[in-house]
């Protein structure tokens, strides 16, 4: 199976995307993986990536893109994979479109985790991380009550990342982003949406519940 995994942050896409992938014995290719590869491998496309990110720079789409296409095309890929980070807009999905033709395949499915904005904000602003030993707690789902670490009686902080405002504005920018997105694999007719709340389990279960048309 060819599935792309797209969700906004806070849904466990990461979570799902390990489970999916090894309950159909697929790799897991996230673009975070593929840069770490080739920067630590010291290929090419990753010393043109690392000089980008040296300078602080944005790694350009056409080097992402290379990337992807280079990892595709490894044996482990040939009858399936599971992407996760890319395409993150309709460009990109317009070019691996054409990308996978040019391979003689498509997407079978792009699997959309779905989960309502209210809860995301309760699932990442929730979050604590000790400044002694960086375990994370969450202030509901670990009834937090204090801000004393359980393990090892550090004390708590909020990450900038995870305060309400920042979660908030990296919502808008997904929505901007992958909106148009959701809509062109919709309009492709191989879009499905999976409710993405509750245990981890549950969510993995409705999961290949729903892929389960598309497996070979």
């Amino acid at each position: 199976m060819r599935l792309v995994l797209v969700g906004p942050p806070g849904a466990g896409k990461g979570t799902q995307a390990q489970f999916i992938a090894s309950n159909l014995s697929i790799p897991k290719i996230s673009t975070g993986d593929i840069f770490r590869a080739n920067v630590s491998g010291g290929t090419e496309l990753g010393k043109l990536a690392k000089e980008y990110m040296d300078r602080g720079d944005l790694v350009p789409d056409e080097v992402t893109i290379a990337m992807v296409r280079d990892r595709l095309s490894e044996d482990d890929a040939r009858d399936g994979f599971l992407l996760d980070g890319f395409p993150r807009n309709v460009p990109q999905a317009e070019i691996l479109k054409k990308m996978l033709a040019e391979f003689g395949v498509a997407l079978d499915v792009v699997l959309e985790l779905v989960v309502d904005e209210e809860e995301v904000v309760r699932r990442l602003a929730g979050r604590r991380t000790c400044g002694q030993c960086g375990r994370i707690w969450h202030v509901d789902f670990d009834d937090k009550k204090d801000d004393i670490c359980d393990a090892c009686g550090g004390s708590l902080y909020q990450r900038d990342d995870d305060k309400e405002e920042t979660v908030r504005r990296r919502l808008e920018v997904y929505q901007e982003q992958t909106a148009p997105l959701v809509s062109f694999y919709a309009e492709e007719k191989i879009l499905v949406g999976v409710e993405a709340a509750g245990p981890v389990e549950e969510v993995t279960r409705r999961a290949m519940e729903a892929l389960a048309p598309y497996v070979d």
